[in-house]
């Protein structure tokens, strides 16, 4: 039974939170990879994610996918393993907010990324909100080249670079994802064959986390979890091209966490930058018309 298709401003306004949701995943994480490291931090809330997201899918679940559908699980699982790796390794030597802003060049990426892989139509109203939000982060690099970072740091924005290449496939993904696939199926099996993935080197790589890190690892990995399942959501009801800009509002939250939590200070010209992103949002939202997608779970 088709159902009426949710307006284009409360798709938008979901995948904000799921973005929103995300990033406060990312400062949990972040406290984790300091004191843990990188590898050893993903590889256990990745298997917290399994158990989780599993709970979800394997009761409801009414057959394996198919092999299109599994083959594009496989692929995404892949680079979002890179991704994450090369992420959380450079944000523990570089602040959040500056993370976070290395990262903006994903949506930009994605936009045209999702014209060539998707066929999406690029309208001006997407372009113009992801280049006002890219100035923003311009802006945002503007200041932060005032001060020489050090090579650890410079290693670091380096590997956040690279994340953020990976990501923006991973957006375009997402879409490709979310239009053959429910919520729980696209978490359960992005968990599982990032989970598989890291196995392989985790004899040689992870360590044991002592026993107190235990509920930040839940933490981090329920909110993946939720943050996974809203973005899918919002993703099988927008396009890639519409929803992209979302992306930038992640700045705020890691401006805000990594104030909050790792009293990492907020430069004018991070705030500067922050009015301009959520400008390009707003002109984003303003978007009229998006391509209606049969509610099919």
């Amino acid at each position: 039974m088709t159902r009426r298709a949710p307006s284009p401003a409360v798709v938008f306004a979901v995948a904000v939170a799921g973005i929103a949701i995300f990033s406060s995943m990312d400062a949990v994480m972040k406290g984790l990879v300091l004191q843990l490291g990188a590898f050893t931090t993903l590889f256990w809330r990745t298997l917290a994610g399994i158990v989780f997201t599993g709970a979800i899918y394997l009761p409801t679940r009414k057959a394996w996918p198919a092999w299109p559908v599994m083959r594009v699980h496989l692929i995404r699982g892949c680079v979002s393993a890179v991704m994450a790796v090369t992420f959380f390794w450079g944000l523990a030597r570089v602040p959040m907010a500056q993370a976070i802003a290395l990262a903006f060049i994903a949506p930009l990426l994605a936009l045209f990324g999702a014209a060539l892989v998707l066929k999406e139509r690029i309208p001006p109203s997407a372009i113009l909100a992801s280049l006002v939000a890219f100035g923003g982060v311009g802006v945002i690099m503007l200041g932060q080249a005032a001060t020489a970072p050090s090579p650890d740091q410079f290693r670091g924005t380096i590997a956040v670079l690279l994340s953020a290449t990976c990501y923006a496939y991973n957006i375009v993904l997402m879409r490709q994802q979310a239009l053959v696939a429910g919520p729980s199926e696209v978490a359960f099996f992005q968990s599982i064959i990032v989970g598989v993935i890291f196995a392989c080197v985790a004899p040689f790589l992870a360590e044991v986390p002592p026993v107190e890190h235990v509920p930040a690892i839940l933490l981090a990995a329920a909110l993946a979890t939720v943050s996974l399942l809203i973005l899918a959501w919002a993703y099988a009801r927008g396009e890639a091209n519409y929803l992209a800009p979302t992306e930038y509002t992640g700045f705020i939250w890691a401006a805000l966490w990594g104030w909050v939590v790792f009293h990492e200070p907020v430069a004018p010209y991070t705030l500067a930058g922050a009015a301009l992103i959520i400008t390009g949002c707003l002109i984003a939202a303003r978007r009229r018309t998006v391509e209606n997608v049969e509610a099919a779970f």
